[in-house]
């Protein structure tokens, strides 16, 4: 059995109070400390992904800070468009009349994440800051101590996927984060210096390692979905079980019609780098999402997907996963 190594949690009320506590427990220091394993302090919400990690000794955090007390967590929102408290849970993202009725793309992509049970306790927020994922690294210490380590927990080791990588290749695989990027979202972000907002995708970096472009001492407070007058959106998903399991290619695409032609679109992809990526989606515009633009999508989609052996599946498998995605994705929306 494998349990979980020795911390102490504090639950803070506020935003602010939590930002507080991890500049307090050295979360900024730890920006320039090597490995991952010596972070000193991490944030805790759902724990669905944590908590295992710190079981495989991924993470050795001394100090968790939840933010399951905090007063409006869970908070969503109507404005102009929509406002997602980032710990808000997937089910219940999934579930919103408003979220499935608008934001379609979203709503299922939460809702294919897991199984019930960790719907019901993952919350936006943790997704969004999912860690990358490679089949080295997802490994009991027992395992790792065994077959040697890798650079994610120990910057002097070798990258075990592509030996001569200067950097580590681990793979993005949040269901959610492609879906808001096609639907244009904002993220407002918070640490001890106050609040700032970012577009969904500056939040992220090419990087298996660091991931995240913001500083560990920074919390993730809320989404904020655009108006979606006009817009049709959806994700696609191909896993190894279709019940549970992390995707291993996942398209989300966004159209904006207007007079029956395309006015805006966007396509992003996970499970394909070490960061989720937005395609370009200018052959599709000015359409009717007839065949030729469809197809002109999928290629850039193509080209953009550089999967690499870290995961399951073949990269040929998923590589072409991602052209074939994106065809059934806006053919399904040109059919809507």
């Amino acid at each position: 059995m494998l349990r979980l190594p020795r911390f102490r949690m504090i639950e803070p009320t506020t935003w602010t109070a939590a930002a507080t506590l991890l500049r307090e427990h050295g979360a900024g220091a730890s920006d320039v400390a090597g490995g991952t394993p010596s972070v000193p302090v991490m944030l805790v919400a759902g724990g669905t992904d944590l908590f295992p990690n710190m079981k495989r000794r991924q993470f050795t955090p001394q100090v968790l800070v939840s933010l399951g007390r905090v007063s409006d967590a869970r908070e969503i929102s109507n404005g102009t468009g929509l406002r997602i408290a980032a710990g808000a849970t997937l089910t219940e993202i999934a579930t919103h009349p408003t979220v499935r009725a608008k934001y379609a793309a979203l709503a299922q992509a939460a809702g294919v994440i897991s199984t019930p049970q960790l719907r019901n306790m993952g919350t936006i927020g943790g997704n969004l800051c999912l860690d990358t994922r490679c089949n080295w690294y997802d490994q009991s210490l027992f395992w790792r101590t065994a077959e040697g380590y890798c650079m994610k927990t120990h910057p002097s080791v070798v990258c075990r996927v592509a030996p001569s990588s200067a950097r580590c290749l681990a793979v993005a695989s949040a269901d959610t984060v492609p879906a808001l990027i096609a639907l244009g979202a904002k993220v407002t972000v918070e640490n001890a210096d106050g609040r700032r907002e970012l577009d969904l995708a500056e939040l992220y970096r090419e990087d298996g390692i660091r991931y995240l472009a913001i500083g560990r001492d920074d919390v993730v407070v809320s989404v904020t979905l655009p108006d979606a007058t006009g817009w049709r959106s959806t994700y696609l998903k191909l896993r190894d079980r279709n019940s549970f399991d992390f995707p291993i290619a996942g398209v989300a695409a966004a159209v904006r019609l207007d007079g029956g032609k395309v006015s805006e679109a966007r396509i992003a992809i996970t499970a394909l780098a070490s960061r989720p990526v937005a395609v370009d989606a200018k052959a599709l515009v000015g359409t009717k999402l007839d065949d030729e633009a469809i197809a002109a999508a999928a290629d850039a989609v193509h080209k953009a997907a550089r999967p690499m052996d870290n995961t399951s599946g073949t990269i040929s498998q998923r590589k072409r996963a991602a052209r074939v995605f994106t065809e059934r994705a806006l053919r399904s929306l040109r059919d809507a």
